[in-house]
C-alpha cells in the first residue's frame, strides 16, 4: 500500500524522497517533518557535518493546503556541503586533464577503500576505480530522506493515536539497567530529548559520553543499541499466510537496511535462545473493554515484545538494533590502493564518533514507514475519511 524511494549523494545538490500510497486528506505539517530532521541531527559523537547542515525540507507534489492528495509526496532536503563539493560532484561538468592540486588529492584519496564500508565491495561491483561513485550514495546522509519520509508516514500513525519514542539503551558497552520502565512515552521524551545520548538515565548517559569521548581521544569510533517502543497499536497488523506477510521480517529487513545496523532483535530476541518457554511466553488474560485495540485480551508480560506469529498482538512493539561502530577512522586501519594494488592506508573522510543516538531517530521513521504501510493494509482508503470508517467499523465489531 506504502512505498517509497530515496535518491541523492552526500555531497550533492540534495537528498530527495518520494512518498506513495497515503490515503488524500490526511492533514501533513511540515513543521513535524523538520522537527524529526532536526532530531536526526542531534547527538554527543556526532561530527562537522552537522555544523554545516540545516536540514529544512521542501514538499514539492502531493500535498495542497496542508493536505495529501492521494498522489505521490516528494520530499527535498538541500545540502549546503554541496557548495564545498559541487567542483567534485557536479554531474554535467567534466573533469579536465589539469584537474588542479585538490581534485588531485581527491582522486588519489578514493582509491583507498576503508575496511568495513562498501567501497570495495561497491568498487568492484560497479567496476569503479574512482571510489566517491560508491561513497557518496552509501554514505549514512541517505538517512536524512528516509527520517523525512518517516516523518511523513508517522502523521498517518498519529492520526490513529498510535506513538512511539526511540531512545538509546546501550553505547561501547555502557548500557542502561534492564529494570527500567517506560509509563509514559511524553515523559520519557522529555528526559531522551534533553540528553545529548538519548539515554532515560542521567547517570547512565554520562557514562556513555565518557565512553564516547574516550574513543575519540584515540581517533576511534564505538557502536551501541537503539530501542523504539510503540504504543497503541491494534491487534492484527502483519499476517502468516506468506513468509513475506509477517511484520517482524519486513520490520527486521526494513531495519538492517539501516547504516551501520548489524543486528534486530524484537522483544527478548536473543535473550529468549537461552531460557524455557514457561519464561518466554506471555499469559493472557481478558478484561472486557468495549472499543479496545486488544478486542480486550492483555498479556500479562511483553517479552514477545507486541508481535506474535508475524502480526501485532496489542502491547507495545518493542524492537532493538545493534550498530557497529562507524567505519571512517581518524586512526585510518590498513587496506590496499584499487589502482596500484600496494599497501597503504584507508581513507580519511569527516566523520563521527558515534552516532547511536542519531540511529534512534532513523530507526523511528523506518518503524513508522513498515508501520503505516502494514496499518494500511489492513484498514485501506483511498481517502482519509474511508480509512477512518474501516478503522471504526473494526474497532466495533467485538470478537
Amino acid at each position: 500500500m506504502l512505498t517509497f524511494l530515496t535518491a541523492g549523494e552526500s555531497h550533492g545538490p540534495q537528498v530527495t524522497a518520494i512518498v506513495d500510497g497515503l490515503p488524500a486528506g490526511l492533514p501533513i505539517s511540515i513543521d513535524a517533518i523538520n522537527h524529526q530532521l532536526s532530531r536526526r541531527q542531534k547527538g554527543y559523537g556526532r561530527g562537522g557535518r552537522m555544523k554545516i547542515e540545516t536540514d529544512r525540507v521542501q514538499v514539492l507534489s502531493g500535498v495542497r493546503h496542508g493536505f495529501t492528495m492521494g498522489g505521490p509526496i516528494t520530499l527535498v532536503v538541500a545540502n549546503k556541503d554541496w557548495e564545498n563539493w559541487s567542483e567534485i560532484m557536479d554531474p554535467f561538468v567534466p573533469v579536465p586533464e589539469d584537474i588542479g592540486l585538490r581534485k588531485q588529492r581527491l582522486v588519489e584519496h578514493t582509491v583507498r577503500p576503508r575496511p568495513g564500508h562498501a567501497d570495495l565491495a561497491g568498487g568492484i561491483k560497479w567496476n569503479h576505480k574512482d571510489l566517491r561513485n560508491v561513497l557518496e550514495r552509501a554514505s549514512a546522509r541517505e538517512t536524512t530522506a528516509r527520517v523525512a519520509a518517516g516523518a511523513t508516514a508517522r502523521q498517518l500513525l498519529h492520526y490513529f493515536d498510535i506513538d512511539m519514542i526511540g531512545h538509546v539503551v546501550r553505547i561501547a558497552g555502557v548500557t542502561l539497567a534492564d529494570e527500567y520502565v517506560i509509563d509514559d512515552l511524553e515523559t520519557a521524551r522529555e528526559i531522551t530529548e534533553a540528553s545529548d545520548v538519548r539515554c532515560l538515565d542521567e547517570a547512565t548517559g554520562n557514562r556513555m559520553i565518557e565512553a564516547i569521548r574516550a574513543a575519540k581521544k584515540k581517533s576511534d569510533s564505538v557502536g551501541g543499541v537503539a530501542e523504539v517502543v510503540v504504543r497503541n497499536l491494534p491487534v492484527g497488523l502483519g499476517g502468516l499466510s506468506q513468509w513475506s506477510d509477517r511484520l517482524d521480517g519486513k520490520l527486521a529487513q526494513a531495519l538492517m537496511s539501516i547504516h551501520s545496523a548489524k543486528g534486530v532483535e524484537i522483544g527478548q530476541g536473543f535473550r529468549s535462545a537461552e531460557l524455557r518457554g514457561s519464561e518466554v511466553h506471555d499469559e493472557i488474560v481478558y478484561h472486557e473493554d468495549a472499543q479496545s485495540r486488544r478486542k480486550g485480551f492483555h498479556r500479562t508480560s511483553n517479552r514477545a515484545g507486541g508481535l506474535e506469529g508475524g502480526m501485532t498482538n496489542g502491547e507495545d512493539l518493542v524492537v532493538r538494533v545493534a550498530s557497529k561502530p562507524i567505519s571512517t577512522l581518524n586512526r585510518p586501519l590498513r587496506t590496499v590502493n584499487v589502482v596500484t594494488k600496494e599497501a597503504e592506508e584507508a581513507m580519511v573522510e569527516r566523520t563521527d564518533n558515534c552516532v547511536v543516538p542519531a540511529l534512534a531517530v532513523v530507526c523511528e521513521a523506518v518503524v513508522s514507514l513498515v508501520l503505516a504501510d502494514a496499518f494500511l493494509d489492513k484498514f485501506g482508503g483511498d481517502n482519509i475519511a474511508e480509512t477512518e470508517r474501516n478503522f471504526a467499523s473494526w474497532l466495533n465489531t467485538p470478537y
